[in-house]
């Protein structure tokens, strides 16, 4: 039998007394419908789409199912890492060539002329980083973050993990030509760390993903801060100012009712060319984007069920409609109403993040990936970064660093009146700790910020190191973030649980009396609790 479509069993036929609104008064008549049938009979009208062609059950059901999995974007991350490994020492010429190529784009007022890597790196990302934008006023309005005693914990777990991994890489290399990238190991890769994580499976309590996603939010709060602050040329005055009015511009757009896209993509390519001339680094764009998008519904809900109710109706007199052509198109009509108040019934934050999550998770951090991953690996270029100081401080601040500054931090604010939940063991911390060790993403972007180029091109002099300072600090992040998941994933693995923790508890003896002490329901008083809960079930 053909099933009604998720709007029948959400919003129910049988929810309220249903009525004819007017448009231009309030009065209305009140009578409750009759109820539809389980199976309403203008649903058997409609053609039902064939569910089982080759092209669905062999490529569209697998990729939905793979893309529904947690751990999808890390594999797609590993994925395009390996392609990169693989093309740059295969072919490593063609590699250079393809992402050196220049790509110049001249509107006679202002120019770029960069090449392909740099409109990934400069570019493509700003997409990654609004969503991360966009996911840290989520946590800061309705997440983690929004109450400061539960956000205490994370927070100075985040500063004892930007901190220390920043000092230790600053030690060895003060005075060299690593010093630059002292903000490479403050990084943490969340999509990895939550891939690893999930792989552990229901071994560790939900506690311990809130607690390393907070912390990967202030750790991104305090990386774009890094990279606007540190990493940023000659700041211009004139383009912030015109960026200045570009936020305000997109700030303003949604609150005065213009809704469509198109507009608002104006509003932040205008951003994007103001950052990009302003010397700051034109990603930052993104996460201000993302920080301004309304985190409320655009429309008032106390009418929305009134709106929703209006349009159900409709639908009901286009199933009783004799005139079946007509009936349809009147569905459809309904249907189609029905969807759009529902859709922009939501807030825009949560439209904006759910659409774009995927886009930055399989396009942007894969292509970026496939961009900078690509390191020659051979056996002098290998002695030569773990045998640098910059590959070395790479290893060690995200390794070393990343776990002593999480779990001391964590001690000292626990010490002075933080939060802990009870399900959030001391081997949970220390495992997370050393999931926050995987930078790579951020990690690599940093370091391509932090050394000019990329890539030795040349032979080189008696004396020098044959490898790149970009390339040494990608082999120490590659070589931390596989040490990094190993290890917590291990920790995680083997760690304790409450002895509690995922058991249903029995109901107190008391309990139990009190209701086996309830009379029985009658036939007629169980039919109508049913009928309520499902009234209410429907609602």
């Amino acid at each position: 039998p053909i099933r009604p479509p998720n709007v029948f069993r959400q919003l129910g036929a049988e929810s309220r007394p249903l009525a004819r609104y007017d448009s231009d008064s309030d009065e209305h008549s009140r009578s409750r419908p009759p109820r539809l049938p389980d199976r309403p009979r203008l649903m058997m009208r409609f053609r039902q789409p064939r569910r089982d062609g080759p092209l669905r059950r062999l490529v569209v059901e697998p990729t939905r199912r793979f893309m529904a999995v947690e751990a999808s974007g890390g594999i797609i991350l590993v994925a395009a890492s390996l392609i990169a490994l693989i093309w740059s020492n295969v072919a490593h010429d063609s590699y250079l060539d393809f992402w050196q190529t220049y790509i110049k784009l001249d509107f006679n007022i202002i120019e770029f002329n960069l090449d392909l890597g740099h409109w990934v790196n400069d570019g493509l990302m700003v997409f990654f980083f609004f969503v991360v934008g966009a996911e840290i006023k989520r946590e800061v309005v309705h997440g983690e973050l929004r109450e400061i005693r539960q956000a205490v914990l994370p927070i100075a777990a985040a500063a004892g993990g930007m901190v220390v991994p920043a000092l230790l890489y600053f030690s060895l290399n003060a005075g060299g030509e690593g010093v630059d990238g002292w903000g490479i190991p403050v990084a943490t890769d969340i999509a990895f760390a939550l891939g690893v994580l999930a792989l552990v499976g229901p071994r560790v309590p939900i506690q311990l993903k809130i607690f390393l996603l907070t912390l990967a939010v202030a750790d991104d709060i305090g990386g774009i801060l890094i990279i606007a602050i540190f990493y940023s040329d000659s700041i211009a005055p004139e383009w912030i100012a015109g960026a200045a009015g570009a936020v305000a511009f997109s700030w303003l757009l949604p609150r005065l009712g213009f809704r469509h896209i198109l507009i608002h993509s104006a509003g932040g390519v205008i951003l994007w060319i103001c950052f990009f001339q302003s010397g700051i680094h034109p990603t930052i764009a993104g996460v201000i984007l993302g920080l301004i998008v309304p985190s409320a519904s655009l429309y008032d809900l106390t009418h929305l069920p009134r709106r929703i109710d209006y349009f159900v109706q409709r639908l009901r007199h286009a199933q009783a409609d004799k005139d079946r052509a007509t009936g349809e198109h009147d569905a459809q009509e309904a249907l189609r109403s029905i969807e759009h108040v529902a859709y922009e019934g939501r807030a825009p934050l949560e439209r904006i993040e759910e659409s774009m999550a995927p886009v930055s998770a399989f396009i942007v951090v894969p292509v970026f990936a496939l961009a900078n991953a690509g390191i020659v690996i051979t056996g002098d270029s290998l002695a030569d970064s773990l045998g640098s100081n910059i590959g070395i401080g790479v290893i060690l601040g995200l390794l070393i660093g990343k776990l002593v500054g999480i779990t001391s931090f964590s001690w000292l604010a626990i010490r002075f009146g933080a939060i802990k939940p009870p399900e959030l063991l001391w081997s949970h911390i220390i495992g997370a700790a050393l999931l926050a060790g995987i930078g790579f993403t951020v990690a690599i972007f940093i370091a391509e910020l932090s050394f000019e180029g990329g890539v030795q091109t040349i032979a080189p002099l008696p004396g020098e190191t044959l490898t790149h300072p970009t390339e040494q600090a990608k082999m120490g992040i590659f070589v931390a973030t596989i040490a990094a998941a190993a290890l917590g994933y291990a920790v995680l693995r083997f760690a304790g649980r409450e002895p509690a923790q995922g058991v249903r508890s029995a109901p107190p003896q008391d309990a139990v009396a009190a209701i086996s002490d309830e009379p029985p329901l009658d036939a007629a008083e169980e039919s109508d609790t049913i009928a309520a809960d499902t009234d209410e079930r429907n609602t």
